[in-house]
């Protein structure tokens, strides 16, 4: 076996798994944050709101990628979080 495609084989899903909770995790904390504002309530209380539930979220993405058996349903979940959330951030953009 190529020595490469060994060390891909090992670290390529840990390197995954980080970037999803990285990034993904970042991505799905911004825009539970912004989709708070589509709630009916005053603009004040949603941006706090917003911001002290966007680190919960991220808490819980981080948890979430490293307790599925593989980064393939990792990101697949990260996306289909993502995807009414990001409904939801459009209508306040």
């Amino acid at each position: 076996m190529n020595p490469v495609a060994g060390w891909v084989r090992t670290i390529g899903p840990l390197l995954s798994r980080v970037a999803a909770a990285l990034f993904g995790g970042y991505a799905l904390a911004a825009l539970a944050s912004v989709a708070v504002l589509a709630l009916p309530m005053s603009k004040p209380q949603a941006v706090l709101t917003g911001m002290l539930a966007s680190f919960a979220i991220y808490a819980g993405a981080v948890i979430w990628v490293f307790a599925v058996r593989s980064a393939l349903r990792a990101w697949t979940g990260l996306l289909v979080v993502a995807a009414p959330l990001l409904l939801a951030a459009w209508s306040v953009w």
